[in-house]
């Protein structure tokens, strides 16, 4: 006994998948945030590199600590442990900036005006079931005088 189910091939799978709107909302939730990253980028870069570099040097990546000496030279010809905390600092800063920047620009601006339209929502609710309310004791009062003509009528030899 075999069955004739057809089961979905994988490429009508795979155009049910591309189909889906959280897909596509992801993909452009990539494609902004790597455009947004360079705007981050050229912000540490060209405001908070050179205010720190007022204190020291522009170049956060040279901050280091000599764990294990003697530290001398750079690059591959570097001796001694350094513990790089100047591009941990850099790349904290980067996130602190970026994690601003999305929540006063992108989240915050959203939720007030989502919890305006859920304002605004809740407010026609309120009056459509006034209206309805108010429809309602209006059939009421109309039953009522139905049903005492027709008492009235009825009483009548």
């Amino acid at each position: 006994m075999s069955e004739n189910k057809k089961e979905p091939s994988v490429l009508q799978g795979f155009k049910a998948f591309l189909m889906r709107g959280n897909v596509v909302d992801l993909a452009v939730a990539v494609v902004i945030g790597a455009a947004f990253t360079n705007i981050v980028n050229a912000v540490v870069k060209g405001i908070i590199n050179p205010l720190v570099g007022a204190f020291g040097t522009k170049n956060l990546d040279s901050y280091s600590s000599c764990l294990k000496g003697p530290c001398t030279g750079t690059g591959d010809a570097a001796t001694g442990v350094r513990i790089l905390w100047g591009s941990v600092l850099g790349a904290t800063l980067t996130f602190v900036i970026t994690a601003a920047v999305v929540y006063f620009l992108m989240v915050l601006p959203m939720s007030r005006y989502l919890a305006r339209q859920e304002e605004r929502r809740k407010a026609r609710e309120g009056a459509h079931e006034v209206i309805e309310v108010t429809e309602l004791e209006v059939l009421k009062e109309i039953r009522d005088a139905l049903v005492a003509q027709r008492g009235a009528g009825h009483n009548e030899p």
